[in-house]
């Protein structure tokens, strides 16, 4: 079986992570998307409201499966028995810091890291971007996937 990990804060999900995931999974028999938890950065939403939001948005993927993780992304691959990482580039810059961590985790475990570039209407997105769009008003339903975007602007009312 052809296993791959999609990590990821995914705070919150956009559209683009949601087809980095569904051209990962046309590819691998299983896909793992692993809301990583990073202890010193405080989210918009938590790692458990993370899950829910992608469990929902990728619901039609039945090869595809949520979970988190705290530390080594090789440790979770190790465990899980994953011999590939699946990251979406956006530009030149997330190569730079990417292929350093692919190097480093290839070099630790022998887990390879595979490369796939966002499709260009997404290449501009982030969910930092989305975030600070969002909450001075602006209009981001589009960069959304619906459900997503209902929970972002209930939560953003919520803060005031």
């Amino acid at each position: 079986m052809r296993r791959a990990v999609c990590p990821g804060s995914y705070d919150p999900p956009t559209n683009g992570h949601l087809d980095i995931l569904e051209r990962t999974a046309a590819v691998f028999d299983e896909v793992v998307v692993a809301v990583l938890i990073n202890k010193s950065k405080r989210g918009l939403f938590t790692v458990e409201e993370r899950m829910e939001m992608l469990g929902e948005v990728v619901a039609h993927l039945p090869n595809v499966r949520i979970d988190s993780w705290h530390g080594l992304l090789v440790d979770y691959c190790r465990q899980h028995e994953i011999r590939a990482i699946v990251k979406g580039l956006r530009a030149v810059s997330d190569f730079d810091y990417e292929l350093q961590m692919a190097q480093m985790n290839q070099q630790l475990t022998g887990v390879e890291t595979l490369f796939m570039p966002t499709k260009p209407l997404n290449s501009f997105l982030s969910s930092s971007l989305v975030k600070e769009v969002a909450t001075y008003g602006g209009d981001v339903a589009h960069l959304l996937p619906d459900t997503v975007h209902r929970r972002l602007l209930e939560r953003l009312g919520e803060q005031g």
